[in-house]
């Protein structure tokens, strides 16, 4: 009796759990339906997806600078541009509606860390990417003047003596006022089907920090043409309004553009200075300077710096960190830009969807810009 018991136990346990399944998913399909317009939007009957995806994902950041020669009038402005391998990927994705799992697996060496989550609903979205990378191939380019006129161009590929770090992290979430006729899911996530096309303004907050650190003593000439920064820190909230629209031109066809303009409500900027016992000023007629005293931080005729120009195998350059400045600011542009493609047949479907993020922060006469962008593949099929 007792097995039989236990069996029957058993067996209740599992319908109930069912049952709970059931209704969840009752609940999802309901909202799901409800929530928009039959006429612009359909719910598919068969609810869970499967979908293979291949992403690429790229990062271009250009530093600026403009430096003025110590005791000339001699000045340059130049710029290091430094572009990462692109993070190629490929995975899966599982899920019920617009709920899911995925996986997927980095395809580059050398890229760095790089990682994703999104969400796309009736009424609202959801991004965040982390990454971080470090390099040492970097393009630089400057222009040379004496007295106000340019004097000379130059532009070289180059590899630093230590790498450069960059680390980032975007948060992004937005609001569709147009969710029963207008779904960016349409396109980004094939979860409901665009049946016309429609449009709707929307309104975004972004969240973003970043890090830009070359701080690392070999690479001290960098810091010396930098104003003595030798890392950059940047913490921004941004608000947006921007507007999305779904172009249906024929059944199972979609095509969105989404282009929201952000400004910064929120931008602080701490950079980290160091000091070195070189510096660039004009190199001298003679080398009087003898040994450098750390503790004193001192050469031995009592100057603190020596024109780096003078540096020779024996000289060692010391390096210290000098102090931290924080600076806050509000109104700085920035852009986010959306594609997506989805095409519909059966229960199969194929998508291409893209973004473009923009980012600027300045210190002084450092200024650094980030354009992050990603563009994925993707082909599923509903049970």
């Amino acid at each position: 009796m007792n097995a039989v018991g236990q069996g029957q136990d058993s067996k209740g346990t599992v319908d109930n759990f069912t049952n709970l399944i059931h209704q969840v998913q009752h609940y999802l399909d309901s909202a799901a339906r409800a929530k928009v317009d039959a006429h612009y939007i359909e719910v598919p009957q068969k609810p869970w997806r499967v979908i293979l995806r291949e992403k690429e994902n790229v990062v271009d950041v250009d530093y600026d600078n403009s430096y003025q020669f110590p005791g000339t009038d001699e000045s340059m402005d130049w710029r290091m541009c430094i572009e990462p391998p692109v993070a190629s990927s490929v995975g899966f994705w599982v899920g019920y509606r617009g709920t899911g799992i995925s996986f997927s697996k980095s395809l580059t060496k050398n890229a760095g860390r790089y990682f994703s989550i999104s969400s796309t609903g009736a009424k609202y979205g959801f991004n965040f990417r982390l990454r971080r990378f470090n390099t040492k191939a970097v393009t630089v380019s400057s222009i040379d003047y004496k007295a106000g006129e340019v004097i000379g161009e130059e532009k070289s590929e180059q590899e630093t003596e230590a790498p450069i770090w960059i680390r980032s992290t975007y948060l992004n979430g937005y609001y569709v006022f147009n969710g029963r006729r207008y779904s960016q899911a349409a396109a980004y996530n094939q979860s409901v089907i665009q049946r016309r096309s429609a449009g709707s303004f929307l309104a975004g907050i972004t969240w973003y920090q970043s890090s830009f650190d070359y701080s690392d003593r070999e690479n001290v000439v960098f810091v010396l043409l930098s104003d003595n920064i030798g890392r950059i820190k940047v913490h921004q909230a941004n608000i947006g309004i921007g507007y999305g629209y779904n172009l249906v031109p024929f059944r199972g066809l979609v095509v969105n553009v989404m282009a929201m303009p952000t400004l910064s409500v929120y931008n602080r900027v701490k950079v980290y200075k160091y000091d070195c016992n070189f510096d660039l000023s004009p190199r001298e007629p003679i080398d009087d300077y003898g040994v450098f005293d750390p503790e004193t931080k001192r050469w031995a005729n009592g100057k603190a710096d020596k024109p780096v120009y003078m540096y020779k195998d024996g000289d060692r350059a010391h390096y210290w960190a000098a102090g931290e400045e924080t600076t806050y600011s509000m109104l700085r542009y920035n852009l986010d830009l959306r594609l997506g493609i989805a095409y519909n047949w059966k229960q199969y479907f194929v998508g291409v969807q893209a973004q473009f993020n923009n980012f600027t922060y300045k210190k002084g006469d450092s200024k650094v810009n980030i354009a992050d962008a990603y563009a994925r593949v993707s082909l599923g099929v509903r049970l």
